[in-house]
This record gives structure tokens, sequence and C-alpha cells, in this order.
């Protein structure tokens, strides 16, 4: 059974969406990007209770608040590779797992209402395991690879989304260094507030 035959749905998703939507198919998942590596999550494996530790960290408690069961991120996961929205992934660094990221359609998400969105529109969500990683450059550095490597793989892209958490003020300021242009801060849902960052392609490397 899949999660959607038990009525699992992601409230931030758009169901009713058009025909060029559909025909965008799933978000591309390259498998290297540097030194990290890509691959989807497996919700029948360890990943599901890997995601709930994470989730539970401090830093993670702040910035996401998806303090979840494993029961949860397995249902959620499944959902996520049974659909086209959006494809939950583990990445890892030098061998060793760092971090969740999901790749999702921006057509298909609530975020699509707020500028005029491209049915193969990309946008990302990234969440660090290991707050040492962080301030350094490093995860900011792989998250504009990623966008690059976004864009080579599916060359209707025009747009790539990033909406942190309007108080996340460090993922801002690393965005914006990296070539995303900060379009302000929306309340999209009464307890969500983000700030809606964009990295067009004609930003993107040369090989893009």
């Amino acid at each position: 059974m899949s999660a959607s035959d038990t009525g699992y749905r992601i409230e931030r998703e758009l169901t009713d969406v058009s025909d060029a939507v559909r025909e965008a198919g799933a978000p591309p998942v390259p498998s290297t990007i540097g030194a990290f590596a890509l691959r989807t999550v497996e919700p029948g494996g360890a990943d599901p209770a890997l995601l709930e530790e994470w989730f539970a960290r401090p830093h993670l408690v702040q910035t996401w608040e998806q303090e979840w069961s494993a029961a949860r991120w397995r249902d959620d996961a499944r959902y996520r590779l049974d659909g086209d929205y959006s494809r939950p992934i583990i990445f890892s660094r030098k061998g060793i797992d760092a971090g969740y990221l999901e790749i999702y359609r921006v057509a298909r998400d609530e975020i699509a209402r707020l500028y005029p969105v491209d049915p193969h529109d990309l946008g990302l969500h990234v969440a660090t395991a290991d707050p040492e990683l962080l301030g350094r450059g490093e995860i900011s550095a792989f998250i504009r690879e990623l966008a690059d490597a976004l864009f080579a793989a599916d060359p209707d892209c025009r747009c790539i989304a990033v909406e942190p958490a309007s108080s996340n003020t460090p993922m801002r300021r690393a965005l914006t260094k990296r070539g995303w242009t900060d379009h302000g801060e929306f309340q999209v849902r009464p307890d969500r507030r983000i700030a809606l960052h964009l990295l067009p392609r004609e930003r993107s490397s040369p090989h893009a």
C-alpha cells in the first residue's frame, strides 16, 4: 500500500495543476555534487529512523519544526516517491550521511502563487544534520553547485527557488552571496513566513 492510499497528504502541495505541469514530470536527482553524493530516501530501510533523530536536534527543531516520528517520515517519503511533486534525498559528504534535501516542482507547491512560475521550475529544501558543517560556506557552495547541476539535468528549468524561514538570517545571507535574489518575505500560512529567493538560469554556470 502506498502512502497516498492511506490518505497521507502534504499541506503545501498543489494537486489541481495544468497538463503542462503534469508533463514536466518528477524532479531530476543528480547523483554526485563535488564531495557530496545524493540518494533518495529508502522508506523501508533505516532512513526514517535516521531522519527522526536528525530532526530532533535543536538547530533543526528551530529552523524546520518537523520533530516527526520515524513512521511519519516513512509515510512522507513513500508519498513523495509515489508522485511527481518532490523527491526526498539523503546527501552524504565523503561517505558520511550529512543531511536531508528535497527537490520539488515549484508549480506543484504553494509558493507557485508568489511569482510567475514555469512548469519546469525547481525548488530546494536543505537540512544539514551536523551543525559543524554550517557557517563555513561548504553547504552554500553545495547548494549552488546543485542548482547548476539541476539546470543541466532539466534544460527547460528556468528558475530555482529556495525559501527559508524569514528568520533564518544565515541562510538568507548565504543564498544572496551565491547568486540568488531575495524577493522579500511572504506569509504563506498563519504559522509560516518565508523569504523567497530565486536563481534564474541566466545566472547559472556556463555548463548548466
